[in-house]
């Protein structure tokens, strides 16, 4: 559990400014991912409009303007 969560926004936030971003490492991790999801039988997507509705329901509901 954390007890202090400001503490340790701070930390991640130092630790990221502290370290320049790794194109090449990022990458390695990206597809590493994808081919983890393609043994997993995930992608290729079967019907890859399957479920747009509940995406484009949830996409309005995020994105609403409150006027100031």
């Amino acid at each position: 559990m954390i007890k202090d969560a400001d503490l340790l926004n701070e930390f991640e936030k130092s630790q990221i400014r502290g370290e320049p971003p790794d194109f090449r490492q990022n990458l390695i991790i990206y597809e590493a991912l994808f081919r983890e999801a393609t043994a997993m039988g995930i992608f290729p997507l079967k019907d890859p409009l399957d479920g747009i509705d509940v995406d484009i329901r949830l996409a309005r509901v995020l994105n609403v303007r409150i006027p100031t």
